[in-house]
């Protein structure tokens, strides 16, 4: 199991959102990059970054992205708020390992499969479900587009992998569905990273039982309920 620890940006600062709504910070931290730098001193093999504002059309945190990409050695997963190709390619071209693409991947498939035919096993989609219905523009609107439609669609394309967000779970320290991650997986034609509500290592356990390769965990990781060394063998 690979686990990758979240730095979810807002603001400038590193925070840990229930339900990814804004004032419901569980962490706040104000130096993005020396969070990250010490998520790579402790063993982390990769790094996921969500740029908050940028999903919620609410400015960016580019420069703090950018920080994060001059020191951190270890492959990043980016996010947040990606919606044109310019987009999506210059993060590639500063060094992020995967762009990982939600909203307009919905919204404008056919673009969605321009951009992945372009970067071969460089983009991620990202499917953030809550109570069945997938989640856009930073979890404010629901699409009505049936989730096994969109993963059908991408059956044939050369996706680095597909992230499921349970938003139900999000942020609450309170344990995964495994269900719903099962149910998930069984309809997906890609590798899944699974995210949200993973809090201890049993959750872990839980989802490697079921097929699943990797996992972005946040508040536990945050708060110590996961320790460091558990995941990633450091001391």
């Amino acid at each position: 199991m690979i686990v990758l620890p979240a730095v979810d940006l807002l603001d400038g600062k590193v925070v840990q959102l229930v339900g990814g709504r804004p004032g419901t910070e569980k962490v706040s931290l104000h130096n993005p990059r020396e969070v990250a730098l010490d998520w790579e001193k402790k063993g982390a093999p990769a790094i996921h970054v969500v740029d908050l504002n940028a999903a919620m059309g609410r400015g960016d945190n580019f420069n703090a992205i950018t920080s994060i990409m001059a020191k951190v050695k270890v492959p990043l997963q980016v996010g947040g708020g990606i919606r044109t190709t310019e987009a999506a390619e210059t993060l590639l071209n500063l060094g992020a390992a995967r762009v990982v693409v939600g909203t307009r991947a919905i919204t404008d498939p056919e673009w969605f499969a321009d951009l992945v035919r372009s970067n071969y096993n460089k983009i991620m989609l990202a499917l953030d479900i809550r109570d069945g219905k997938i989640q856009m523009r930073g979890w404010r609107e629901s699409s009505e587009k049936k989730l096994k439609d969109i993963l059908a669609a991408t059956a044939g394309l050369p996706l680095a992998g597909v992230l499921h967000t349970n938003v139900n779970v999000e942020g609450k320290a309170a344990g995964i569905d495994l269900d719903e991650i099962r149910s998930f997986a069984d309809m997906c034609p890609h590798p899944v990273t699974a995210s949200g509500g993973v809090t201890t290592m049993e959750d872990l356990e839980a989802l490697e039982s079921i097929g699943i390769p990797s996992a972005v965990v946040g508040l536990a990781l945050y708060v110590n309920i996961i320790q460091p060394e558990q995941v990633w063998g450091k001391k």
